[in-house]
This record gives C-alpha cells, sequence and structure tokens, in this order.
C-alpha cells in the first residue's frame, strides 16, 4: 500500500499498473498531475501477512493543488490486495463510507 500511495506522489503510472491485478488492471491509467500527495494515514488492516493470500488496506489518501488556496482533500478507501507469485497485486477498493 505505501509503495503505491508513492508511486501516486510522484506519478508513476507504470508501477501502478504492474501493481495492479490482472483481473482489474485498466488497460491505461493517467493520473492527475495537478495533484500533491503529501500524507498517508492507514487506518486498519486486516490479513496481508507472510502466509497469507490476501489482505485489505484502510487508508485515507490526502491532497492538495499547489498553490490553489483550499484545495486540499483526501480519499478514504478500503482496498483489497492479493498475492499470486511471491508479489501482493491491488485488487480494487471501496469509500468505506458509501
Amino acid at each position: 500500500m505505501r509503495s503505491r500511495f508513492s508511486a501516486f506522489a510522484v506519478g508513476d503510472a507504470e508501477y501502478l499498473l504492474r501493481t495492479w491485478h490482472p483481473s482489474t488492471r485498466p488497460a491505461s491509467l493517467e493520473l492527475d498531475g495537478s495533484l500533491r500527495w503529501y500524507r498517508l494515514d492507514i487506518v486498519a488492516t486486516s490479513r496481508g501477512g507472510l502466509l497469507d493470500t490476501e489482505g485489505m488496506v484502510e487508508f485515507v489518501a490526502h491532497h492538495k493543488v499547489p498553490g490553489v488556496r483550499g484545495s486540499a482533500g483526501s480519499q478514504h478507501e478500503r482496498s483489497r490486495f492479493s498475492k499470486d507469485t511471491g508479489a501482493w497485486t491491488y485488487v480494487d477498493g471501496v469509500d468505506p463510507s458509501a
């Protein structure tokens, strides 16, 4: 999860696609270059240990548009991950407040 947040922060769409589960991965990904992702708060985790093949991370990721007053926002998500061939991949996510 933290590596995917870092990829959003630096605009690395290739890494995000590479770490996305093939069953839900989009063909391409365009990131909003105006957003600056600056903080990740992990709210909860479930499973995702060494011997697990599935896991969940609930997080709040904070962003803003530099130079634009009042542009701060956040994304709250509960993400599912799957470990295939030894590597964790992002499956999907939902807004836990929806």
